[in-house]
């Protein structure tokens, strides 16, 4: 197995995985001042939980959008591991086409999601990651990444709402009882769950109408389970993605 990180701006994802299995995933802060010691004790801490010693791990593989803390979680791994960890980016194989503007400023985590798609699931695909931003990738029937849409995720706008609306204060995003709220509080859960879940059914409408063909459509992402229920679209929630991405990225470069 090996252990497998994806650094976003709100959350870290940590898993081990293999080829045919995924052995845990858990969540971390992200705190960009934190230093390689702490990392290295927390990383440590929620493989303890799981009863994983870091002789069982072969390797490791980051993906990060927050440079400040890339170098400090690798340390923190080889700290544990005493092996080698790759990071995703330039000069790493992912056998991915992308056919962007610039491809070099293509997050890591999009590429990770993207790799893990094509090889699980029938092309042309949609991707759509729900995290702090919601992102959504488009792979053609090339099996070439050729562009997407970065949106406000769920909870930059919820806390945008909250916080420019003297009246309204914070919520949970669960479900409402009804689409129409009787109450302050269900008007804002459903307002929130069901414009996501409308954008997310609209956005597929017209990515399809562009390609000129119906998509295979996979959603990921720490929010994707509260928000994919709500759409009326045929929507595959694969919540260990972006993960089984990183384990082909690492098998290809080992």
């Amino acid at each position: 197995m090996i252990l497998a990180i994806d650094i976003g701006n709100t959350n870290i994802v940590i898993g081990c995985i293999n080829k045919s299995k995924t052995y845990f995933i858990e969540r971390l802060s992200t705190v960009r001042t934190k230093t390689e010691l702490e990392y290295a004790v927390d990383i440590k801490n929620v493989l303890d939980i799981y009863h994983i010693k870091p002789s069982e791990i072969e390797g490791g593989i980051i993906s990060s959008v927050v440079p400040q803390v890339t170098n400090v979680a690798k340390l923190a791994v080889e700290k544990i591991i005493k092996k080698e960890v790759y990071v995703l980016g330039p000069g790493l194989k992912t056998g991915l086409n992308i056919k962007m503007d610039q491809p070099a400023q293509l997050g890591a985590d999009l590429v990770a999601d993207a790799v893990a798609g094509v090889a699980e699931y029938p092309v042309p695909l949609i991707i759509v990651d729900m995290g702090t931003a919601t992102t959504v990738s488009v792979v053609d029937r090339n099996k070439t990444y050729v562009g997407g849409m970065i949106l406000p995720g769920v909870r930059i706008s919820l806390d945008a709402l909250t916080q420019r609306a003297s009246q309204l204060s914070g919520i949970s995003i669960d479900a409402p009882k009804k689409v129409i709220g009787k109450n302050t509080i269900d008007c804002m859960k459903s307002g929130i769950l069901y414009s996501s879940a409308g954008a997310i059914d609209g956005i597929i409408d017209r990515m399809e109408e562009e390609l000129g063909e119906s998509c295979t459509v996979v959603a990921t992402g720490g929010l994707a389970k509260k928000i994919i229920p709500f759409c009326k679209k045929e929507i595959i929630l694969d919540e260990d993605l972006l993960l089984k991405g990183l384990w082909v990225i690492y098998e290809k470069n080992k």
